[in-house]
């Protein structure tokens, strides 16, 4: 529902995100204030929509979580099957250079990049991915170390099968469940990261809406004109329970299973 409210919301009242129009600044949620239709979740200093700009900061929000995780999930997936089924230096070179990347914090490494480049979408989501695909890496050679020494294993490659195909075809989809609850967690988290990057001045930059950059613009006029900070920081609340809610669902579902197993 909310991914398709941030498609299709910002076209419903016809408002635009970025157009000033100083004579209706700071007016109140029209849900509040029905004075004030049809801007619902008031305006800001400048008059712009606050439903609009924050639909789309979702939207955004939205696109750079998911897709920087499905980085993340393609490289850490495909370094940890390598270094699990191969071992040896070239297990040891790859998880070191897991090790070395997992000692630099996210944050530091975020600032740094985007600190000395333009901070576009593509620039923030390769920043993400380079900052959490060791993860899934440790994840992805955790399981690939038990699945290699399991008999079926041994019996495919006696049958003539290529590593790749053992990778690709026998190993990977055993890997997809266990990192799956990571990945929908990890949205969630990605979202949060995007809107820090915003309210520090390093994220997706003006005039593209970002719930970072709304909700920095608001904490000049948080006593006067509290909705322009809070609409959009509920939205984005609201939006990471949903998720958090995703994942506890899917990892009970999981268990489940497992335990349908045993």
């Amino acid at each position: 529902m909310l991914i398709i409210l941030s498609v299709l919301g910002p076209y419903i009242l016809d408002l635009s995100p970025t157009q000033f129009n100083v004579s209706k600044k700071f007016l109140p949620p029209a849900l509040l204030d029905h004075s004030s239709w049809p801007y619902l979740f008031g305006t800001d200093q400048l008059g712009r929509d606050l439903f609009t700009r924050s639909l789309i900061g979702l939207r955004n929000a939205l696109l750079i979580g998911v897709t920087s995780v499905a980085g993340m999930f393609i490289l850490g997936s495909a370094i940890g099957m390598l270094s699990g089924y191969f071992g040896g230096w070239v297990g040891l070179l790859l998880m070191r250079i897991t090790d070395a990347q997992m000692s630099i914090p996210a944050i530091i490494l975020a600032i740094t990049i985007l600190g000395v480049s333009r901070p576009t979408p593509l620039a923030i989501i390769l920043v993400l991915i380079l900052a959490g695909w060791p993860a899934y890496s440790r994840v992805a050679r955790s399981v690939t170390l038990s699945e290699r020494r399991k008999e079926y294993v041994r019996a495919i490659k006696i049958l003539g099968a290529s590593d790749a195909r053992v990778l690709l075809v026998h190993i990977a989809p055993n890997i997809l469940p266990p990192i799956a609850f990571v990945a929908i967690l990890d949205i969630a988290r990605m979202m949060i990261f995007e809107a820090v990057l915003g309210f520090i001045g390093i994220g997706i930059q003006p005039p593209t809406p970002t719930f970072g950059t709304i909700i920095a613009d608001g904490t000049k006029y948080i006593l006067n004109a509290w909705w322009i900070t809070t609409v959009p920081g509920l939205l984005l609340a609201i939006t990471l329970c949903c998720i958090n809610i995703m994942g506890g669902a899917l990892e009970r579902s999981r268990n489940k299973i497992l335990l349908g197993f045993g």
